[in-house]
């Protein structure tokens, strides 16, 4: 069962992220003033550090890389636990993981020349798909990277140990670490919606991981066999009514579309609908009732006590969470006792469950299924 551990175990800590790529350098020194009041689920939310504060001489970090479907996030912490952020950059997604290694290594290399008093311990690294026991990207259809062994050239590139997983994954274990819910939870499920859904799942208190690293795809179970196409190649599947990209594509597909100015982000469609745009509406509420038809069939298949929702979504949640749960309360059993909680999208979920990756892989006992 993973545990969080007292903040006096913390001595040494390395990271690793989610979602759009990012690179974080995380100082511990922190810690030791921090009284050890054992594990808690309540965590504030990040503030950042001052840009010219500096790590202790000799202070232990490590490097994390969340990488994302289409944009890359750079990150200097201070301090894994309260989840100060020094500094921060981003860049794109590259077409090609040889590519983004590259970019990853002179990154890498520059954030460590900032910092040159900080002691690198290794790096975590996780991603929008798949990730094996040894380290390769196994399925990562959004991504469209092909089956890749990432470990070894990161480590080779970067002069690093390098840990890999699953985005979801980590914001599972973010929310086990950080969130704020009651203590005890031992069934959980985490929800990231972007370009697509990734499912993360906490049972027992143990991540699944399943056979070749599989279990948690749930965003390509096929709803309508005749549905738009998904670039894992099926046709129909959950993600594509239901993710980012699905409402983009039903504003700009749909009918009367007249959008003129180009293929709009999904930022733009929540700024369209807060100003009055009703086709914009449309289809973010179309995407809320798929995304609520999906949490009911993993309620009613995993009995969650939690269901974490990470993404842009959340920022319009009290607009389209109401629609998200009404749709699952109607295809629930009548006794269904999961709840739906939104991540803060300022708290950096992604990021902070990618620390939290980090941690329970230092600190945790590592039961995985």
């Amino acid at each position: 069962m993973h545990r969080r551990p007292s903040l006096a175990e913390a001595t040494v800590v390395r990271t690793a992220l989610a979602f759009a790529l990012l690179v974080v350098l995380v100082s511990p020194g922190a810690l030791a003033a921090t009284p050890a009041s054992g594990p808690s689920n309540a965590a504030a939310a990040p503030a950042p550090a001052p840009a010219a504060a500096a790590p202790a001489q000799g202070a232990a970090s490590a490097v994390g890389a969340p990488l994302g479907d289409s944009s890359a996030r750079i990150s200097a912490e201070r301090t894994a636990i309260n989840a100060r952020y020094a500094e921060q950059a981003s860049w794109p997604t590259p077409q090609t993981p040889e590519a983004f290694v590259r970019r990853l290594a002179r990154t890498v290399a520059a954030m460590r020349r900032a910092h040159p008093r900080v002691l690198c311990q290794g790096m975590g690294i996780s991603l929008p798909g798949r990730v094996d026991h040894d380290g390769r990207l196994v399925f990562a259809p959004n991504l469209r990277w092909r089956a890749v062994n990432l470990s070894p050239l990161i480590e080779s590139a970067c002069g690093l140990p390098v840990v890999l997983e699953n985005a979801a994954n980590a914001c599972a274990l973010g929310e086990f670490w950080f969130g704020r819910h009651p203590e005890g939870i031992r069934h959980m499920v985490a929800i990231t919606v972007s370009e697509g859904i990734g499912v993360g799942l906490l049972i027992n208190g143990e991540l699944l991981h399943g056979g070749q690293a599989m279990a948690g795809e749930f965003g390509h179970v096929t709803l309508d066999e005749d549905g738009p196409p998904c670039p894992c190649g099926k046709r129909g599947c959950w993600e594509r009514y239901a993710s980012n990209s699905a409402a983009v594509q039903h504003y700009v597909h749909g009918p009367s579309s007249e959008t003129g100015g180009g293929i709009p982000r999904f930022e733009d469609l929540l700024r369209f609908a807060a100003q009055g745009d009703g086709r914009a509406r449309q289809s973010l509420e179309r995407m809320a009732r798929y995304l609520g038809f999906g949490l009911a069939n993993l309620a009613t298949a995993l009995a969650p006590e939690l269901i974490a929702v990470i993404g842009e979504v959340t920022a319009a949640w009290d607009w389209l969470g109401p629609i998200v749960l009404d749709s699952m309360q109607k295809q629930s059993l009548p006794h269904m006792t999961t709840r739906v909680v939104p991540t803060d999208p300022a708290a950096q979920p992604r990021l902070r469950g990618a620390v939290s990756l980090v941690l329970q892989r230092h600190f945790g006992t590592p039961h995985v299924a």
